[in-house]
């Protein structure tokens, strides 16, 4: 049974008029955002893509941690397409239009397609997965996601032996994507995995979150989820995954190569040139908890056996 979001929050509700201040200054050279925003609002999920929800399997997983509120959530984001400030998204990604929608799957596979959101919805069984999610930045929340894991995605195309990475394209709108006016990263945002990565079962695409639908800011509506790796990893919105031979250039990784290595495998011994990683604040906390190696995922270590994790951070 689906979990609703109560339809009565508006968005000045969550946000303090400092900041909505401080956004619409951001914002004042855009006279065309309030319109976009008023007709190319997320459409919701039809009865029928709502029905795949009705059966998500419980968590396999389960976690001793407690899940991070939902409005935390949802209106602390970093996605930068949307704005800088982890308030922005919330209000900003409204403009993405999430239907029609599809993910084009090419490169080096036998069979490239292009599968549209509700294909992918019923491509495998939903799952409740409920897993950590920790920001280079040094906090942390505890997400119950719904999705499934990428292996099924890509066994749908067979990838070939060739096929070493996986990369990750997405959605890219500078008319409704205000922060992408902002020169921080070389557009659209991209991220890659190795094939390994790629296929563990861990490695999630999600299309819901607390048994609802993925809203906009959260990604929506299809997003990565690499539970041991930090957040920016995780692409959202993404509307293509090519197979290639060669270690894809990321986005951050492009930006910073001495802050943002492309593995990030959440190695707290590396130092951030900005924020320490050996500890982190869960969202919804005062006091600081110890940064586990692998995010506590201590699955996914015989996949980085022998590698020098301080180098290849």
């Amino acid at each position: 049974m689906l979990i609703r979001r109560p339809a009565d929050i508006a968005p000045s509700e969550i946000t303090s008029p400092e900041l909505y201040r401080a956004r619409r200054e951001f914002m004042a050279h855009s006279g065309r955002l309030a319109l976009a925003g008023a007709s190319m609002l997320a459409m919701p999920w039809s009865a029928a893509e709502a029905a795949a929800l009705a059966n998500v399997q419980p968590n396999k997983m389960p976690l001793k941690d407690k899940p991070t509120r939902i409005k935390d959530i949802t209106t602390y984001n970093n996605y930068y397409e949307f704005g800088l400030d982890k308030e922005d998204p919330a209000e900003n990604a409204r403009a993405l239009k999430t239907r029609p929608w599809s993910v084009v799957v090419e490169g080096l596979c036998n069979k490239p397609r292009s599968f549209a959101i509700e294909d992918l919805l019923k491509l495998a069984p939903l799952e409740e997965r409920l897993y950590r999610m920790r920001c280079v930045e040094g906090w942390s929340m505890v997400i119950p996601w719904v999705g499934f894991s990428l292996s099924a995605l890509l066994k749908q195309v067979e990838p070939q032996g060739s096929a070493k990475y996986v990369e990750f394209v997405t959605h890219y709108d500078k008319k409704t994507m205000i922060g992408t006016w902002q020169p921080v990263l070389d557009w659209p945002y991209t991220e890659g995995l190795r094939m390994d990565e790629a296929l563990h079962p861990l490695t999630t695409l999600a299309v819901g979150l607390y048994g609802e639908e993925l809203l906009p800011q959260n990604g929506a509506p299809i997003r990565l989820v690499v539970p041991w790796k930090y957040g920016f990893k995780n692409a959202k919105s993404i509307v293509r995954i090519r197979l290639v031979e060669k270690m894809p250039g990321t986005a951050w990784n492009k930006a910073a190569a001495n802050e943002y290595g492309f593995y990030s495998n959440v190695n707290p011994d590396v130092a951030h040139p900005r924020w320490k990683q050996d500890t982190e604040r869960r969202i919804g906390e005062l006091t600081k908890r110890k940064t586990l190696m692998f995010n506590g995922y201590d699955e996914v270590a015989s996949l980085y056996a022998g590698m020098d994790l301080k180098k290849n951070f």
